[in-house]
């Protein structure tokens, strides 16, 4: 499929972790169809998987963004607000963004509202090639800002989500704007 999601699966291999594709790439790899340009790669795994992912890229150089600036990532356990790490391959010229996603009790955690969940095991959704990736509807609910690379991907996947899925950003949508114009999309 895209040759950048079967990258990121080539250094994931192995990774006894759920892991999936992120961004605006999962809604492509959901569609089935690269639907714009991409400036980087997302990654995301549960938070409580850090040192494991630490491991799995041991060659890697870490920096974790924090107060939007790049700090290095010595392995210390990231808790919240941190959420989102800087990965380098310099060896292989590669690079990735790694997303930390909450999960509790069986369920994933929108970390921007805590009362919006999923159960975990629907949150990720799996190619034919069996990649990973975000459901579309879990990451359009991290793109409700009005930046137009997030409409174009809202637009992109509104026809291709179920029912369920649908009613579930939905009501996500609802709690974070009610006002949000995607509602009457839905």
């Amino acid at each position: 499929m895209f040759p950048e999601c079967k990258k990121a699966a080539g250094w994931m291999d192995g990774f006894e972790r759920p892991w999936f594709v992120a961004g605006g790439w999962a809604i492509d790899l959901f569609i089935g169809k690269q639907t714009r340009p991409h400036a980087d790669l997302e990654i995301g795994i549960f938070r409580e998987d850090q040192k494991a992912l630490r491991d799995q890229l041991a060659d890697w150089e870490f920096r974790k963004a924090v107060n939007g600036s790049l700090i290095t990532w010595n392995g210390e356990y990231l808790n919240l607000p941190v959420h989102e790490i800087h990965a380098v391959d310099r060896v292989h010229n590669q690079q990735t963004e790694i997303l930390l996603s909450e999960r509790e009790e069986g369920r994933w955690i929108f970390r921007r509202n805590f009362g919006i969940s999923c159960p975990a095991a629907e949150a990720i959704l799996f190619t034919e090639d069996d990649i990973p990736y975000l459901n579309p509807q879990v990451v359009l609910l991290f793109k409700l800002k009005a930046r137009p690379k997030d409409q174009a991907d809202f637009h992109s996947a509104r026809d291709f989500l179920s029912k369920e899925q649908r009613y579930w950003l939905k009501q996500g949508i609802r709690q974070m704007d009610i006002h949000h114009p995607w509602i009457s999309y839905l």
